[in-house]
């Protein structure tokens, strides 16, 4: 196969976790082409067994997230001639997941450990109860305000090191979550947040490298967040000692 003005040269990662191989595509070049163009392409015209995701296709859904030369990218919003190199693209899934089949990932241990680092609203109040004011200029309420267009993509999860080289690390999506609901007024497990986050895998794992909040799509900082955690994770522990 050669490249041409014309002709991107596509490697894609194939098959299920037991079975993974490479195959090589010559797909079309035109203005404006997006990753999940091509990808779409390979499928619809030159082999209609590959197995992707995609929904919105604006950038709203994230779940074409896939990784592109190495990176981790939403598909659809990244455009070829911005990442190509020399006519040339690697597409595989998302790293630090188990591969269901293709360009699929299997999203569940990313979702799990949303669960074991309780980052669900623990309700403070039942159907029958006047809501909480939420009120922006309380210093709580902005610094959650920070972390909720989390769209739960798993761009982050993917780019982290410390979840490439410890599988029981929480990863930055789950802490972010973890730190808006311990700012927020609504939730009622403060407590069993900070436990959930300061016990193994949890949050003074991180290396604080960087790179959840280099490449995330939407501009969070989930390094920041964790930072957070870290410092009120050892402030209970020292009122804990305080109050022994």
């Amino acid at each position: 196969m050669t490249t041409t003005p014309d002709t991107l040269r596509v490697t894609v990662q194939r098959g299920t976790q037991a079975t993974l191989r490479r195959e090589t595509f010559d797909v079309p070049a035109y203005e404006n082409q997006t990753v999940l163009d091509v990808v779409t392409w390979i499928q619809q015209m030159a082999d209609p067994t590959l197995s992707y995701r995609f929904a919105c296709r604006v950038g709203m859904c994230g779940s074409c997230a896939m990784m592109v030369n190495g990176v981790p990218r939403w598909t659809c919003r990244t455009h070829v001639k911005k990442v190509a190199a020399d006519g040339e693209l690697d597409i595989a899934p998302l790293r630090n997941l188990p591969i269901i089949k293709d360009l699929v990932a299997d999203m569940d241990p990313f979702f799990d450990k949303w669960v074991a680092a309780e980052a669900r609203l623990h309700p403070s109040a039942g159907r029958g109860d006047e809501f909480d004011p939420v009120t922006s200029q309380e210093p709580a309420r902005a610094e959650a305000d920070l972390g909720i267009e989390c769209i739960n993509c798993g761009i982050c999860y993917a780019a982290c090191d410390t979840v490439a080289g410890n599988p029981d690390y929480l990863g930055p999506a789950a802490l972010q979550r973890a730190w808006t609901l311990l700012n927020d007024s609504r939730d009622a497990d403060r407590d069993g947040i900070l436990a959930a986050v300061s016990g193994k895998g949890g949050c003074h794992n991180c290396h604080s490298m960087g790179s959840c909040a280099q490449y995330c799509p939407n501009d969070l900082n989930p390094m920041r967040a964790i930072a957070g955690l870290k410092r009120e994770t050892v402030r209970a522990a020292w009122g804990r000692k305080r109050d022994a």
